[in-house]
């Protein structure tokens, strides 16, 4: 493996270090990650109803059993997934 920077190298401590300065901007008091952005991407993704099969695509997973995880965290949550018209503002009915 090479050391050599080349001009599309990015330092994951410098993400990290930008992260944790947005964080604290925003007044988040947790420990904001890396990880935290991608498990909260995956969330949303089935808050809004994305298919499993496509969420483990999003997300890399070789296996369906590591995606399961988040549909689970997600029932124990006791978040219903909204249906696309659900998401529309038709005004007052």
């Amino acid at each position: 493996m090479s050391k050599k920077v080349r001009r599309n190298h990015i330092d994951p401590t410098g993400i990290q270090k930008t992260l944790k300065k947005a964080s604290i901007k925003a007044g988040i008091n947790k420990n904001v990650t890396c990880q935290t952005l991608r498990h909260s991407f995956a969330m949303h993704l089935l808050e809004s109803g994305c298919p499993i099969r496509k969420l483990q695509e999003l997300m890399g997973h070789r296996s369906i059993d590591t995606t399961m995880k988040y549909v689970k965290v997600f029932e124990s949550m006791d978040m219903k997934i909204a249906r696309p018209l659900d998401l529309l503002d038709l005004g007052d009915e």
